[in-house]
């Protein structure tokens, strides 16, 4: 989209106070972060470095650099920050660290080093690690409400809280003793440091002169606070965002978040973006009647230049496993008849579990498709090994990678062994690895043990002394050697051919850290940035990128659907209990049900088709389903309703094969 529309434009100039954005589905608003921060430049003589955006996918910032890049000329961006949330609150400790009582080099946790920890506590204290999950999720909502251990002790209000908040208060002095901080703590710690140190934060609002800040309905409590920290001295600031795509509540998002801001900022200005440069005005339509049936507090109205556009479809299937081979049919039948590419398509769903049976009808026709959401690259195996390794190379405090990587490959070291260190590192207040070659320690361990533990920690050290003193990436490739690690893949694989993909894995992660280092613009990152950094992407691109535009249908889920489009859009399982959830009717928190299917209805392009079972099988037995309230609240001029007749199965299985055999030979003429 070359030229700004006029609303656009008022939002990219105006720079005299704080502005609220409010964005509707395919408005562009991109484009206004990008145009805007170019115009902050170009034409307002703010210096790039004194300039922040954030966002919250490492996809989104990377799209905003690019995007920027593209509009600066020459240095014009140099020291432009662009980058996530969690990004930015690791600046921020990386360069305050000393304030907040870690040393440098710290390690951060991902979810399965917090979960290992957490049971760890509780079998310690409680002999056992039931409800692990529940204590995770607890201490991480208390995170983002800014609450700490002292505090929520305090606020618990029954036994399950009361544990948590002990089980919270052992976890954050062991993650200290780590030299380590969570996913959470990103936001939480910066947030306490500006609290703490008015002399930091001030240091801090001199070199944010101005902030943007995207997808702002997703804030939640902790990150609305450190914007506001850092931006409530000039209040020169744009948050863009969309009230009605706000789909993240039980991840701690607060869309209230923007009535907040006029409360904080009385002098805000709002513009509406109501102009859709994505779908037609049938779809836009559908999503304005269905999304008016919640309360606002910004009334917007999504339209388009697009055209009218067809109907929106409406299927009834007779059970789930027709609801899939119908719409795997309909592709099929689509591409063969139009010839369109299988990656103009689009499924989507409420549940990751609805995937499945999706998956087979689609492999019985032969149709590619590209599954959202499954192992990332982080989370395999080999990967999480040699990013342990590095973080023990990074920071020998970090017990947790020490405890990953002493028997990868085996080295006859047993859980005895280890309780027997663990506990003699812990009376000396040191670190395991550090505790490896310490005199005392024969003390208590068999004299082959000490002498394993040794080894292992004189191996690192070598390798360490090698980092700073050779090329990092030529010691660690040779670290991966000395180990023999191809050799323990092989051992620990069902096929060669399973561990020859599982090392190029690894190679492929020795060139991710080579990449982040050549690209550092300042020339100052060291190899412990640099793996902290790819510590950091691992946990904010959980789900695996792919290369774009591979070929296939895609499936997803509605909540990894935004941001997003595509020409056609299939939504299944539009049934009560499913969409909106069984859980959300029971708590009464139906709108932001309703929010997501609005999300989905706004990534078609120009077809939308949306499913549901008459019946459905669930645990063993067959129910009958009722369809979604949210179809009663589409306009039912736009429907076209499609399978309410009761034609005979058989019938229609004969019309369905013919159809087929029909375009079959048509394309061997």
């Amino acid at each position: 989209m070359s030229r700004l529309n006029p609303r656009q434009q008022e939002a990219v100039n105006y720079i005299s106070g704080p502005l609220l954005v409010l964005a509707g589905a395919g408005s562009g608003k991109t484009s206004v972060i990008t145009r805007k921060i170019a115009y902050l430049i170009q034409q307002c003589g703010i210096a790039a470095r004194h300039i922040v955006a954030v966002t919250f996918t490492n996809k989104a910032a990377r799209e905003m650099k690019e995007r920027v890049g593209s509009l600066l000329r020459g240095k014009e961006g140099a020291g432009l920050t662009v980058s996530t949330f969690h990004n930015l609150g690791l600046n921020i400790i990386r360069k305050e660290h000393a304030h907040l009582g870690y040393k440098s080099g710290f390690s951060i946790f991902d979810e399965q080093d917090v979960k290992a920890l957490l049971a760890d506590i509780m079998q310690k204290e409680y002999q056992g690690d039931d409800g692990v999950d529940e204590v995770k999720n607890l201490i991480g909502a208390w995170k983002n409400d800014l609450i700490l251990p002292e505090q929520a002790l305090e606020k618990a209000r029954n036994p399950r809280e009361q544990t948590a908040a002990i089980v919270y208060l052992h976890y954050q002095r062991t993650l200290k003793a780590y030299n380590a901080v969570d996913f959470d703590d990103l936001i939480l710690q910066p947030v306490k440091l500006f609290q703490d140190h008015p002399e930091v934060l001030q240091k801090w609002r001199n070199r944010v002169r101005y902030m943007l800040v995207d997808e702002y309905q997703d804030t939640n409590a902790s990150q609305y606070l450190l914007v506001k920290l850092l931006v409530a001295e000039r209040a020169q600031f744009t948050v863009v965002g969309d009230d009605d795509q706000s789909i993240y509540a039980w991840r701690g998002a607060r869309p209230e978040n923007l009535m907040q801001l006029k409360e904080d900022f009385p002098s805000l200005k709002v513009v509406m973006l109501e102009q859709n440069y994505r779908s037609t005005s049938r779809i836009l339509k559908c999503a304005n009647v269905l999304i008016a049936n919640n309360p606002h507090v910004f009334e917007k109205q999504l339209w388009s230049e697009m055209g009218h556009g067809d109907e929106i479809r409406v299927i009834r299937c007779k059970n789930e496993e027709a609801e899939c081979e119908r719409i795997a049919m309909e592709i099929l039948t689509e591409h063969l008849r139009s010839g369109r590419p299988y990656s103009d398509f689009a499924i989507l769903y409420r549940g990751n579990y609805q995937a499945k049976l999706m998956e087979l009808k689609l492999q019985h026709h032969q149709v590619p498709y590209r599954l959202s959401g499954g192992t990332s690259f982080f989370a395999r195996q080999e990967v999480k090994d040699l990013m342990s390794y590095f973080r023990l190379l990074v920071n020998p405090d970090d017990d947790n990678a020490f405890l990953r990587v002493i028997n990868v490959p085996r080295r006859e070291i047993g859980s005895a062994t280890l309780e027997k260190l663990g506990n003699y590192a812990g009376a000396r207040q040191l670190s395991m690895f550090a505790a490896c070659d310490e005199l005392g320690l024969a003390e208590h361990l068999d004299a082959r043990f000490v002498e394993r533990l040794a080894r292992f920690k004189h191996f690192i050290d070598r390798v360490r002394r090698a980092c700073s003193e050779e090329e990092p990436i030529a010691a660690l490739r040779q670290m991966i050697v000395d180990i023999d690690y191809e050799n323990w893949l092989k051992q620990n694989s069902s096929t060669d051919k399973a561990a020859e993909y599982r090392m190029s894995n690894v190679w492929f992660l020795l060139d991710a850290l080579k990449n982040t280092l050549e690209r550092d613009e300042d020339g100052d990152m060291t190899i412990e940035q640099a793996i902290a950094k790819l510590v950091l992407r691992d946990m904010l691109e959980r789900q695996q990128e792919e290369e774009d535009g591979a070929e296939g249908v895609q499936m997803m889920t509605l909540h990894a659907s935004k941001g997003l489009e595509f020409p056609s859009v299939f939504i299944m399982g539009m049934e009560e209990e499913i969409l909106p959830h069984r859980s959300s009717i029971e708590a009464d928190t139906v709108e932001e049900e309703r929010r997501l299917a609005y999300v989905g209805i706004t990534r078609a392009k120009r077809n939308l088709a949306i499913t549901f079972a008459a019946r459905r099988k669930q645990y063993g037995e067959v129910i009958d389903c009722a369809p979604s309230r949210f179809l009663d609240e589409l306009p039912a001029e736009d429907l076209q309703w499609e399978g309410l007749d009761d034609t005979p199965v058989e019938v229609k299985a004969v019309r369905g094969n013919s159809a087929l055999a029909d375009i079959r030979a048509l394309l061997k003429r």
